[in-house]
């Protein structure tokens, strides 16, 4: 994948280079004919021309072996002598051969109608040599500088797409680790719960309650590739959670749930809800003897999903955050933050006259038309 990566940027900056200095010798070919004809000039038009635009050509060849040099001596590194020293050997051998080429064509063509003709070869070779010495400098500065720039966008890229690629697995990561952080003392009392429903013969309700454990774990265990899903699969993982510790906590648990039917299909973060409610269960609802309320809602303003979970259970202490019951709350806000940065809120408050409420507002994302279709 990579070395094919490669030859293809290889390839495209190869003919972008051979495109950029055909265009520069058509550009002075056309320049030098017209301006000199305009100024009443008399000389040979399309061989001037020609001579002209061939002789941008060399920089080609030479193109390609700066960028070799480059690559091996690069040319953030001007304190080494060495890296001096092949640069500056490099551009004199390119003066010497770009100065031959004209210097042959400029002798056979004779485009600038001199009479009886040019000078020798080797007279003019020289002449063209120290004329261009200046021009050839700059244009291999040129060179270098191009490709440092080429080459500093492309690893500002690739960075960007190792950031991005990072950012998902460590969000991957969150949810995994939120996977394996529901609460193994729910699966402990749920069990109990069980087997006292069996000792009092309520076969049926241990039934049922076996089935909502089992299709509860199944969620948690096959359903971890996903990082969104939509906010109706969302809301039904948390109304089974639900319904099993309601079958633990009986009427001393009520739950409902006020969502718009239109918010059902936007795409939230999978097990956004559940650590919430998991935490409204265990601060709020076990700790009160006559047990109490949730309440889920979820509200579309300007853009933005805002889910919300009240109990009204006990007020949250001082310095909760840094307590162990904080730790999941904390790890939803790492999770969030690595999906969304800074485009998300999330926060737990006391609310009057009593109980918790959570709230977690997100980008609205509605559901692609492939996922649509799937539904």
């Amino acid at each position: 994948m990579d070395e094919t990566r490669n030859t293809q940027s290889g390839s495209s900056r190869w003919m972008l280079m051979a495109a950029v200095w055909c265009a520069m010798g058509l550009f002075d070919a056309s320049q030098n004919v017209f301006v000199m004809r305009a100024e009443g000039m008399h000389h040979h038009w399309g061989r001037l021309f020609l001579t002209q635009l061939i002789s941008w050509l060399p920089w080609i060849v030479a193109t390609a072996f700066v960028l070799r040099l480059a690559h091996r001596y690069s040319p953030t590194r001007w304190s080494r002598v060495s890296t001096w020293a092949v640069h500056l050997s490099a551009c004199g051998s390119i003066g010497v051969f770009y100065a031959g080429w004209v210097a042959m064509w400029e002798e056979w063509l004779n485009p600038w109608a001199m009479m009886p003709g040019p000078d020798p070869f080797p007279q003019l070779w020289i002449h063209k040599f120290y004329g261009s010495l200046l021009s050839d400098l700059v244009l291999y500065s040129l060179i270098l500088l191009v490709n440092h720039v080429l080459d500093s966008r492309e690893q500002m890229a690739l960075q960007q797409a190792e950031a991005a690629h990072l950012n998902e697995q460590l969000s991957k990561a969150q949810l995994s680790a939120l996977r394996r952080q529901i609460e193994p003392h729910f699966l402990f009392n749920t069990l109990n719960a069980i087997a006292g429903l069996v000792r009092e013969k309520r076969n049926d309700a241990a039934v049922s309650m076996i089935v909502g454990l089992s299709d509860f774990l199944r969620r948690v265990v096959n359903d971890s590739d996903r990082q969104q899903v939509p906010l109706a699969e969302e809301l039904d993982f948390t109304q089974k959670y639900l319904d099993i510790q309601k079958a633990r906590f009986a009427e001393r648990l009520e739950f409902s749930v006020n969502v718009p039917e239109e918010l059902l299909p936007a795409q939230v973060p999978s097990l956004i809800l559940q650590p919430m409610v998991e935490n409204a269960v265990k601060h709020g609802i076990a700790r009160r003897v006559q047990g109490g309320a949730i309440r889920i809602t979820a509200f579309r303003s300007n853009g933005t999903l805002t889910m919300r979970v009240y109990n009204d259970g006990p007020s949250l202490p001082a310095g909760w955050e840094k307590s162990q019951s904080g730790i999941g709350i904390q790890n939803v806000r790492t999770r969030l933050q690595s999906l969304y940065g800074d485009r998300f809120e999330l926060s737990m408050r006391n609310r009057q006259p009593g109980g918790v409420e959570a709230t977690v507002s997100v980008p609205f994302v509605s559901p692609t038309p492939s996922a649509t279709s799937k539904g």
